[in-house]
């Protein structure tokens, strides 16, 4: 950066170069996937990395995805991966999230290439692999430490997931997209110099820390608290958290959080970190292109087998979803106490799972978000650690053995408020065959809380043939039968006038 606080031309120049290389990887991941989950939701992420393992741009994809990349690069970098090979893994404790998300590293000329995609099943206990009820992490699918991956890789592992056709083609995507990031980035050193495209990669990583940190420092010191829960059969899970802001540094401690529990709401450090990252991000730019640079003001404590920070071998299948949208939630709520902060979201991506030995299907359901101070909230979104798209009608109806009877928005379930939340929506699907449905949601007993004054969105709710289940269910259904969730709406904002 030069003396004006402008960046310049060059550096520009380079970082959309890089940042180029990263959406062209996930444009041929998503174009090249089998799988409606990949190819029309877009369940997936790109980002590439130093040789120090450090994250330079990204494409804007799912959150979630994105903050937690790093350890899993560094998971291995450990092994020294050479030139040409591609690395696999979805261990939550060893670099990954919970065990849909199948990351892919490989080697570039000047650092990583990586790829996050959720794959419609890993071989779990139940179809499409986010079981509500499962205990253990075994109980929710293929557990792949980093691995070379080759042909007789591949196949042993799709041997061992339902639909292996569909799953060989979404780890063949992924591997496409690392075979274009690794000649891109040989074109941009050719076409550049390698030298002069390290050195942009190490200051684009420095230029995103300095702005994250002046915009820090712009914040109010002090030590903000807040605390939230997530909803089990037996009782609530409170996630705490202690937001110091002191100077250009961030600290998020966790202390006080519940222990993790023997269902599934456990999260790996990794998704507690990204989760942390993302509300930074907004609270001080949102706006900035994304590097690790913008990650390294911000350090995250929580103590080891705590919910946030769970140990093998928990299950995490909704640590990844739900917890991470709850420690949002409570961040926002620390934070919001130093600065103006949106009302709550709806605070859940809803999973839904439908499948059996022929079919896997997983959606997340949209919601409402809370009111900002100058706008009404967003009606029927995916935000925060989500970030992905609704599946198709069409496409929804010509791949699975599903009729959507409904699909809108849930009028008036946004909180009211001098600005309003926005609304949730009512997914109705009807299902040709049978098979077994998986629900993991959230705010169907707490409403998502409104600000200054403003009223709570409602709570969400989950019917059978129009029979109430509970928040997080697994069970079998019939041909005919109608599934209906009806999303939370948002927050509102200040008294009505």
């Amino acid at each position: 950066m030069n003396g004006t606080g402008t960046v310049p031309i060059e550096l520009q120049v380079l970082g959309e170069a890089l940042r180029s290389v990263a959406e062209e990887m996930g444009a041929v991941l998503i174009q090249s996937a089998f799988s409606a989950n990949i190819k029309e939701r877009r369940d997936c992420s790109t980002a590439i990395f130093d040789e120090r393992g450090r994250m330079i741009a990204q494409a804007e994809h799912i959150p979630v995805h994105l903050g937690a990349m790093p350890d899993a690069v560094a998971a291995v970098a450990a092994h020294d991966p050479a030139p040409g090979e591609v690395w696999i893994l979805n261990d939550p404790f060893q670099g990954g999230t919970h065990l849909p998300d199948v990351t892919m590293v490989s080697r570039t000329a000047l650092g990583f290439a990586v790829s996050r995609a959720h794959h419609a099943d890993v071989g779990a206990v139940e179809p499409g692999s986010m079981p509500a009820e499962s205990r253990t992490l075994e109980e929710e699918g293929v557990v792949i430490p980093p691995t070379r991956l080759d042909d007789a890789g591949l196949e042993s592992l799709v041997a061992r997931m339902r639909n292996p056709e569909e799953r060989r083609g979404d780890f063949r995507a992924q591997q496409a997209a690392h075979r274009l990031a690794e000649q891109r980035v040989d074109e941009l050193c050719a076409r550049r110099g390698r030298a002069v495209v390290a050195t942009a990669m190490d200051e684009l990583y420095a230029y995103s820390e300095r702005v994250v940190r002046q915009a820090i420092a712009r914040l109010p010191d002090g030590r903000y608290r807040a605390t939230d829960v997530l909803e089990t059969r037996d009782r609530e899970l409170v996630i705490a958290v202690a937001v110091t802001i002191d100077g250009d540094r961030v600290v998020a401690d966790f202390t006080g959080t519940d222990a993790q529990h023997a269902g599934n709401l456990n999260c790996p450090l990794a998704v507690t970190r990204s989760a942390t990252y993302f509300v930074v991000r907004c609270v001080t730019d949102p706006d900035l292109p994304a590097s690790g640079g913008a990650f390294a003001p911000v350090e995250v404590v929580a103590p080891p087998g705590c919910l946030v920070n769970a140990r093998a071998p928990a299950a995490v299948a909704a640590g990844n979803v739900e917890t991470s949208s709850r420690i949002v939630d409570v961040l926002f709520g620390a934070l919001g106490q130093a600065v103006e902060v949106p009302a709550q979201g709806q605070g859940t991506v809803n999973n839904v799972t439908l499948g059996n030995d022929r079919f896997t299907y997983y959606e997340t359901v949209g919601g409402g978000q809370g009111a900002c101070p100058d706008a009404d909230g967003p009606s029927g979104v995916h935000v925060a650690m989500s970030n992905t798209l609704s599946t198709p009608v069409e496409a929804l109806e010509l791949q699975y053995p599903l009729r959507v009877e409904r699909y809108a928005l849930r009028l008036g379930s946004g909180g009211r408020g001098l600005r309003a939340g926005g609304d949730g929506v009512v997914r109705e699907l009807r299902v040709l065959e049978p098979c077994r449905l998986s629900l993991l949601t959230e705010r169907r007993a707490k409403s998502p809380r409104g600000a200054r004054g403003g009223a709570a969105g409602a709570v969400g709710r989950n019917l059978v043939n129009g029979t109430p289940v509970a928040a997080k269910a697994t069970l079998d259904l019939a041909a005919g039968d109608l599934v209906t969730l009806e999303t939370p709406g948002g927050g509102g904002f200040g008294a009505a006038e």
